[in-house]
């Protein structure tokens, strides 16, 4: 589905919106949860690295939007009940959820397969696919609680196209395609919550530096360039947009 880059999102898109974004304290999802606040929402911000989303919380304080919240959380050793006392927790501090952005991704080794490590494959799909998945279903019942929730899944081109060497990272990707078609499915025309994954495209990332080493990281858009297909995906204006596959920026010639 094309890409919404062009969106000009309202002021105040999110206003009394409470949003979680996983992988908050930098990259895209320091940049989703800076520009949810900015319109609006109140932001519960997590990750495994606490300075960091301090750092975030004391920026979105700073711009004056709404007090977001910190939720330290390391997927590769997350369990079931750290996922359902997560769950509690939210449901006590805020009664219900409007959006989840899982961003939190790893991007494990680009190599051949016959030389990948199990014990990396295994934390791959931890991070990427089992904690999202987990996480995804204790929060469900706090997604059902509003009247329009909206569930992001960072997607990937080779999640929809496999490639040479991208191993685990590629795989978890596929899944998380097809765990978005089953969900979306199940949820379709019986529940005001609707899921979708999201493709961000070649950006100035980390992980994408790692991946690419050889590229001019200014030859990509920066997690705030793809901003408006993230904010237009996680508003009302997507409401019925469900099961969908979408990109962040047009495709790079």
């Amino acid at each position: 589905m094309s890409c919404k880059i062009d969106y000009q999102p309202a002021p105040n898109l999110l206003e009394n919106r409470i949003v979680l974004v996983t992988g908050a304290g930098d990259g895209i999802g320091r940049a989703a949860a800076l520009s949810y606040a900015q319109h609006g929402a109140t932001v519960i911000l997590l990750g495994r690295t606490i300075a960091k989303l301090e750092r975030v919380y004391d920026e979105i304080e700073a711009a004056g939007g709404p007090q977001p919240a910190i939720f330290p959380l390391n997927f590769e050793g997350a369990t079931l009940k750290d996922f359902h006392d997560m769950a509690e927790t939210l449901d006590k501090e805020f009664g219900r959820l409007d959006g989840v952005l899982h961003n939190a991704g790893l991007l494990g080794r680009i190599t051949p397969f016959e030389q990948y490590n199990p014990e990396l494959w295994q934390q791959v799909m931890q991070v990427n696919i089992n904690g999202p998945i987990w996480m995804t279903q204790a929060l469900l019942p706090l997604l059902q609680a509003s009247d329009d929730a909206s569930v992001i899944f960072t997607s990937s081109s080779v999640g929809r196209k496999g490639r040479a060497y991208w191993g685990a990272y590629s795989v978890s990707k596929f899944a998380t395609e097809g765990f978005v078609e089953v969900l979306a499915d199940e949820l379709d025309n019986q529940s005001t919550v609707r899921v979708n994954s999201l493709n961000p495209g070649a950006t100035r990332t980390q992980m994408r530096r790692t991946a690419f080493p050889g590229e001019d990281p200014f030859t990509l858009r920066t997690p705030e360039d793809i901003m408006p297909t993230y904010l237009w995906l996680m508003g009302p204006d997507s409401a019925g947009t469900n099961g969908q596959k979408l990109d962040a920026q047009p495709p790079r010639v």
